[in-house]
C-alpha cells in the first residue's frame, strides 16, 4: 500500500519520503485499504498531491482544494504543529509499587544511676527488656499506602526557552538570486541553453529560472524571459519545440484539452495562453474536430456505449449533448424492434446485445443512464398483460 501511495504522489509531482507515507497511512484504518487502492490506481486529477493530500481526499476533500493545500505548504504546517503539541504534552505519572518497611525503633536508653555498683546491676536488669534476636529478624508489618490522588489533566506547559534564530554557519537562508543582466550577457546564453534542454515549454522554463534570477523590476516574468531568449536567438527553437509538443499532446490525448494541460504540467489558462502565443488555434481545432467526428461517427455499438461512460471526455470535446441524443434515439429504435419478443428488461438487453455484438451490461447501463429503462419496463409490462389470456 505504501508503494502505491508513493508512486501516486510521484505521478502527482509531489514525491514523498517513506516516513511521510507511513505517517499518512497511519491515519487510515485497515478497512480503507480498498479506497486507497481505488484512488492510487487512477491518474491524479490535480497536482501536486502528497501522502497527506491523499488522506485528505479520502476524507472527502476535493482534489482541487487538496492540491492548493499541498502547494501552499498547509500539510507541512499541520504536521509541525502536531509534533510540537505532542512534545509539549507531559507524560502520565507511572504508578510505583515499591514500599519500604519502617525503620526499627531505637532501644530505650538505660536509666542513669548515681552509684557505680548500681550501674552494673541496672545494665543486667535492662537486658531482658531489650529486643531479642528473633524480634529483630522477624518480618515487619507494612502499613497500607495512601490512595493516590486522581490526576487532573492540565493545559500543557512548555518548558522550552525561546531560542534565538541560528546564526553564523548554522543559518539556513535561501541562496541569493542572480541579476537579470546576467541572462542578457554572453554568459546568459549558456545558462538559457542548459535550462531549455531540461524544460519542455516556456512556463516550465520560467518556473525554473525565477528561483535563481530576478527580473529587471522585481520577480522574473514571462515577458522578461522572452526578451532574453530573443536576445540570444533562442526563441525560434523553443517555439518550434512547443508547437510540436502541443500538437503531439492533443493527438495523444485524443483532443481532450484538460488532459493535454495535465500531461504538459500546465493549468488550463496557461495552455490557452501558450496556444494563443504560438498561433495554433486552427491546428488545435482541426485535431479536436477530427476526434469529434470520430466519436460521433463510431459505427460499432460497443464503442458508443463505452464512450457514454466518459462524460468528462465528451464534455471536453463539446459533443456530450449531441452524442447522448443520437445514442438515445438509436437505442429507442433498437428496443422498439425487440419489445414484442422480450419478457423483461434484462431479456430485452440480452436480445439487443446478441444482435449487435455488445455486452449486455453495457446495454442495460446505457438504458438506465439515458432514462429509457422505466418507460421500457412499462411497455414490457403492458405487452405481457395484453398477450396473456
Amino acid at each position: 500500500m505504501a508503494v502505491a501511495v508513493s508512486d501516486f504522489c510521484r505521478r502527482a509531482k509531489a514525491a514523498a519520503t517513506p516516513t511521510e507515507v507511513r505517517e499518512a497511512l497511519a491515519l487510515l484504518a485497515d478497512e480503507e485499504d480498498f479506497r486507497v487502492r481505488s484512488l492510487t490506481d487512477t491518474e491524479p486529477e490535480r497536482s501536486p498531491l502528497g501522502p497527506f493530500a491523499v488522506v485528505d481526499i479520502l476524507r472527502g476533500t476535493s482534489p482541487e482544494l487538496a492540491s492548493q493545500r499541498q502547494g501552499c505548504g498547509y500539510y507541512e504546517v499541520v504536521r509541525e504543529l502536531a509534533r510540537v503539541r505532542e512534545e509539549k504534552t507531559p507524560p502520565a505519572p507511572a504508578p510505583t509499587g515499591l514500599s519500604f518497611a519502617p525503620s526499627p525503633a531505637a532501644p530505650p536508653a538505660p536509666p542513669e544511676t548515681s552509684l557505680a555498683g548500681g550501674t552494673a546491676k541496672a545494665g543486667k536488669a535492662a537486658r531482658p527488656s531489650a529486643e531479642s534476636i528473633q524480634e529483630r529478624i522477624a518480618p515487619r508489618k507494612r502499613e497500607p499506602l495512601p490512595e493516590p490522588e486522581p490526576f487532573e489533566a492540565e493545559e500543557p506547559v512548555s518548558f522550552k526557552r525561546a531560542l534565538p534564530k541560528p546564526r553564523g554557519r548554522f543559518t539556513q537562508v535561501a541562496a541569493p538570486k542572480g541579476s537579470y543582466q546576467t541572462l542578457l550577457h554572453m554568459e546568459g546564453k549558456g545558462i538559457l541553453e542548459s535550462a531549455l534542454a531540461q524544460n519542455e515549454h516556456r512556463f516550465a522554463l520560467l518556473k525554473s529560472l525565477s528561483e535563481q534570477y530576478n527580473g529587471p523590476k522585481g520577480e522574473l516574468g514571462l515577458p522578461d524571459l522572452e526578451g532574453a531568449l530573443h536576445r540570444h536567438d533562442l526563441m525560434d527553437p523553443l517555439t518550434a519545440r512547443e508547437r510540436q509538443g502541443i500538437l503531439a499532446a492533443y493527438t495523444e490525448q485524443r483532443g481532450a484539452a484538460g488532459r493535454v494541460a495535465w500531461s504538459l504540467g500546465l493549468s488550463p489558462s496557461e495552455l490557452q495562453r501558450l496556444v494563443s502565443s504560438l498561433q495554433l488555434q486552427a491546428e488545435v481545432e482541426g485535431v479536436r474536430e477530427r476526434f469529434q467526428r470520430e466519436a460521433l461517427g463510431t459505427r460499432h455499438l460497443t464503442q458508443r456505449l463505452d464512450l457514454l461512460g466518459r462524460d468528462k471526455y465528451l464534455a471536453d470535446l463539446g459533443i456530450k449533448k449531441r452524442f447522448t441524443d443520437t445514442l438515445r434515439k438509436e437505442l429507442e429504435e433498437l428496443a422498439r424492434s425487440e419489445v414484442p419478443d422480450a419478457v423483461d428488461l434484462p431479456g430485452l438487453c440480452l436480445a439487443i446485445a446478441r444482435k449487435h455484438g455488445a455486452p449486455q451490461e453495457l446495454v442495460l447501463r446505457a438504458l438506465e443512464r439515458l432514462g429509457l429503462s422505466e418507460g421500457l419496463r412499462k411497455q414490457l409490462q403492458a405487452h405481457s398483460n395484453h398477450s396473456s389470456p
